[in-house]
């Protein structure tokens, strides 16, 4: 078998994480705190590429993205920042402000978009149930950043008995090393690695072939 065959668009959607503006935009949060966004870009760009690819050829494409709200902020989280220095940090993606905005890639009328205020896009958003109604095993992910939030939803979705493909080029940091460490240790314990522009042929070669 192949990766045509793992990800037909019987079993597949495709999840976009956190595309937003706090995360990959220079006047986003991370940007304006000086955060490297050069990987970002790419990442952006090649997560539209499959989401156009993904609803030509019937694939589910789903939007998870941070919300935040002042109220959500736990003791857990307040007691972590206070302790690494940064609990005067605004929130991330806080709701109703451009920085909770999507980038890149934007969610049609029909599509579902989970809203989220852990790492996690499985956590308290529905995704499971969604993904189960509509019969879906496999995952391929796109997001921001690799080693936060794609990382987790990744590891929990696999703990859910998911099939993970990983758009290793739709996927970024704000460091290298972090990524690459990331995707290592994935590919290395739960999911496959596959570049966005053979997703794409996958897909494509199942709409030719009428078969998938």
């Amino acid at each position: 078998m192949s990766l045509k065959d793992w990800i037909r668009p019987a079993r597949t959607a495709l999840l976009l994480v956190d595309m937003q503006v706090d995360f990959a935009e220079p006047d986003g949060a991370m940007g304006k705190s000086g955060m490297d966004l050069s990987m970002a870009g790419a990442a952006i760009r090649n997560a539209a590429m499959l989401a156009d690819a993904a609803r030509a050829a019937g694939v589910p494409c789903l939007f998870a993205r941070l919300i935040t709200r002042q109220s959500d902020e736990t003791d857990l989280l307040r007691e972590w920042k206070k302790r690494r220095g940064t609990e005067g940090d605004a929130p991330l993606c806080q709701e109703g402000t451009r920085g909770a905005d999507f980038v890149g890639a934007q969610p049609k009328p029909h599509e579902a978009v989970f809203s989220k205020n852990r790492y996690d896009a499985f956590s308290g958003t529905g995704l499971d149930a969604h993904l189960r109604g509509i019969k879906r095993d496999t995952l391929v992910i796109a997001g921001l950043t690799t080693e936060c939030c794609v990382d987790s939803t990744v590891r929990d979705a696999f703990e859910r008995d998911y099939h993970i493909f990983i758009a290793a080029d739709a996927v970024a940091a704000y460091e290298k090393d972090l990524h690459d460490g990331t995707l290592k240790a994935l590919e290395l314990n739960c999911a496959i690695c596959a570049s966005s522009a053979e997703i794409v042929a996958a897909w494509r070669n199942c709409v030719a072939l009428t078969t998938c």
